[in-house]
């Protein structure tokens, strides 16, 4: 199990990393600035509260923290998507970062269901 654990926390914050990497490529307008603000935020929030589970004091309060990551997650695929559809970055540019997106918020449903099934 802690391998598991360690694989979704490294995964996290190389996503985070990739995140920032990916807003310093943001053209420097007024729409660049605030995409990569709001998912620079949501993006490295993600393993923020990953970390935060981590020390949970009880299976409610560890279900509550990766229910938070798993909101960070979808409101970052949300600014993902919004800057493919805006044409600021294509597809092509970020679509293993899309991907990456979507099997990180499916591992976190994963976790929420099987933790509330052994609670």
């Amino acid at each position: 199990m802690q391998n598991y654990k360690n694989n979704i926390r490294d995964r996290v914050f190389k996503f985070g990393v990739r995140v920032i990497k990916m807003t310093n490529a943001l053209p420097k307008t007024p729409s660049g600035y605030a995409i990569a603000n709001q998912v620079v935020r949501s993006g490295t929030s993600i393993g923020a509260n990953i970390e935060e589970a981590q020390s949970a004091v009880s299976r409610k309060d560890f279900i509550h923290s990766i229910n938070i990551a798993l909101k960070e997650a979808r409101e970052t695929y949300y600014w993902i998507k919004i800057l493919t559809c805006s044409e600021i970055l294509n597809q092509k540019q970020i679509k293993k970062l899309l991907e990456e997106n979507e099997e990180i918020i499916k591992i976190f449903v994963t976790i929420i269901k099987r933790s509330k099934e052994n609670s």
